[in-house]
């Protein structure tokens, strides 16, 4: 009997029954965003889209997605610029300065989120922007810095130093060396870095119900109240509409990667 015939087969059935348990919890939830009780539950008749109604006509629901928005978009920039700048420092350093610091600048990573959400807390409150939109972007920030790091790291290390040098000998000031030769060489780290910090900052949630409390009220955190207090099934509908959206981004991703034209050497 020949094996390996087998093979391809088998590991196709392993990968998509692996998948499918990963995605059971959330094509549940689809079910569950269409039923017509007031409560979560697999729907017993009718369908209705009475809840993803409530969604996008609710003020306190729009309210927080404007409020993650905006919160996901600042702490991005922020922390892409920072992490950035961070990172090319580290890569012009000595090697063992450049690990002492990075291991610093990584520990946010590290840390229990619930250590964090304690420290930016009690610092958050001795400084006056507890509960207060900038502390929530600062705070996001914190928590992103590191994967921006890493990303850009990964894509300095695949640049040759040579590059920067040869623009120094020839005139180019730091600045104008950093916007013409190290960017555009590593747009691709900073724009995986862009991508990561805007989904730490969109999903958190326990730094948020530490350093705010009603001035500024994020998506997840309404998506706890929902479930905590009401039980409101308007979270299944917002699960839903977030599933969709990685999808769509994820096919547009492959489409785009499928279109690109082939690097020829």
């Amino acid at each position: 009997m020949d094996l390996r015939g087998w093979a391809r087969p088998m590991i196709f059935a392993v990968a998509w029954v692996i998948a499918l348990f990963l995605l059971l919890p959330g094509l549940v939830t689809i079910p569950v965003a269409f039923n017509d009780s007031r409560f979560i539950a697999l729907p017993q008749g009718a369908w209705s889209p009475r809840h993803f109604e409530t969604l996008f006509t609710s003020g306190p629901w729009l309210s927080s997605i404007a409020d993650s928005l905006g919160v996901a978009l600042a702490s991005t920039v922020l922390a892409v610029c920072l992490g950035t700048a961070c990172a090319v420092g580290l890569w012009r350093v000595r090697p063992w300065l450049a690990g002492l610091v990075g291991a610093l600048m990584l520990a946010p990573m590290i840390f229990p989120p619930i250590v964090s959400a304690l420290a930016l807390y009690r610092a958050w409150v001795a400084i006056g922007l507890y509960d207060t939109w900038a502390g929530v972007v600062l705070a996001h920030t914190i928590l992103a810095i590191p994967y921006v790091i890493i990303a850009v790291t990964t894509s300095l290390s695949m640049l040759d130093a040579r590059l920067e040098q040869a623009a120094r000998s020839l005139g180019a000031t730091p600045l104008r060396t950093m916007v013409d030769v190290i960017l555009p060489n590593i747009r691709t780290g900073v724009a995986t870095a862009a991508v990561f910090a805007f989904v730490v900052s969109w999903d958190e949630i326990v730094v948020t119900l530490f350093v705010s409390s009603r001035a500024v009220y994020t998506l997840p955190r309404r998506m706890w109240d929902g479930i905590r207090e009401s039980v409101d099934p308007t979270v299944a509908a917002v699960a839903v509409v977030l599933m969709a959206l990685t999808a769509l981004g994820v096919l547009a991703a492959i489409v785009v990667t499928l279109r690109r034209p082939a690097r020829t050497t």
